[in-house]
């Protein structure tokens, strides 16, 4: 049997990212061949993958890119079981090469299958990683936005290292003018829906039954008050229409100009550059909402705070 020495160890476990007891463990399983061991431990990291598979991964970190022309941005989140390990280098470094792939792949499922810079697919460096780090983790969603003219802007709040933070916003402006400034105003704009999380982006855009249920609630309460129907019924227009300035995005005030909706300032943008402008979409990603979890931040407390409109 081969000598398995601690200088061997030392280079699989650089290798492969593993633990030093699961690297001396591999050698020996492999007669000191490196690329065998290397191969023992991808198998056993499938194992450890399929034993974690069913523990809560709520954590983690949302990763946001922009392609180089400043005309297409992505969002991914990328979950782990404990807010510890968005601080791990090898964990932040994955969500940055899942927001590369996802720059040119559309879907968790086509991302998952596409190749990292390295070679290996997403979803391979995502199973040795669980070997590695020890806890369960997945690419639970991803989404990318791009303008045939104008600019996507990003927005990371709480940020956790490079590209990587706790929740991602990102912002489609369309216009023929100049990039830059739409690249900045699209970036306030940003902001602005990490502090108000609105529901779409026009009334037109609203989930019907969403609005349906509203309806309910504020027909409900002006038919209480026991005004008479015909009164009863413009209230609840009138109640409607205040409720969808507080969610839809484009009749939202700006946090940092409450004098001013953002349906306002895109029409002082256009003017500004000469040529229509729009906001095409906005996607905004709060790591782990909708999974059960313990109590986490309030990212939009902390937005709104930043900007001064807490």
């Amino acid at each position: 049997m081969a000598e398995i020495t601690a200088a061997l160890v030392k280079d699989l476990r650089e290798k492969s990212g593993a633990g030093m007891m699961d690297c001396k463990k591999a050698l020996q399983e492999t007669n000191g061949d490196m690329e065998a061991a290397a191969d023992w431990l991808r198998t056993k990291g499938l194992s450890k993958a399929a034993k974690k598979s069913d523990r809560a991964a709520a954590e983690g970190l949302v990763a946001g890119k922009l392609a180089a022309d400043g005309k297409t941005g992505v969002l991914i989140e990328l979950n782990a079981e404990t807010d510890f390990v968005s601080k791990n280098d090898k964990f932040q470094t994955a969500a940055r090469e899942i927001a590369d792939v996802a720059l040119t792949q559309e879907g968790v499922d086509a991302i998952s299958a596409a190749k990292t810079s390295s070679g290996e697919t997403v979803s391979d460096m995502v199973t040795n990683l669980i070997a590695t780090i020890g806890e369960n983790m997945r690419l639970r969603r991803s989404a990318r936005l791009s303008v045939d003219q104008g600019a996507v802007a990003l927005y990371l709040h709480n940020v956790q290292g490079e590209g990587v933070g706790r929740m991602g916003v990102l912002v489609a402006m369309e216009g023929a003018g100049d990039a830059a400034k739409l690249q900045d105003v699209g970036r306030k704009i940003a902001m602005h829906v990490a502090a108000t999380a609105p529901l779409s982006l026009s009334p037109a855009d609203l989930d019907p039954a969403v609005v349906e249920k509203e309806r309910e609630i504020q027909t409900q309460t002006a038919m209480e008050s026991g005004k008479p129907r015909e009164i009863a019924e413009k209230m609840v227009e009138g109640r409607i229409r205040k409720w969808q300035e507080e969610v839809v995005l484009l009749k939202q005030p700006f946090v940092m100009n409450p004098d001013q909706t953002i349906e306002q300032l895109v029409a002082e943008t256009a003017k500004e550059l000469g040529s229509p402008v729009a906001v095409k979409a906005f996607v905004r990603f709060a790591l782990g909402e909708g999974v059960e979890k313990t109590q986490g931040p309030d990212f939009a407390a902390e937005v709104a705070s930043m900007t001064g409109q807490a």
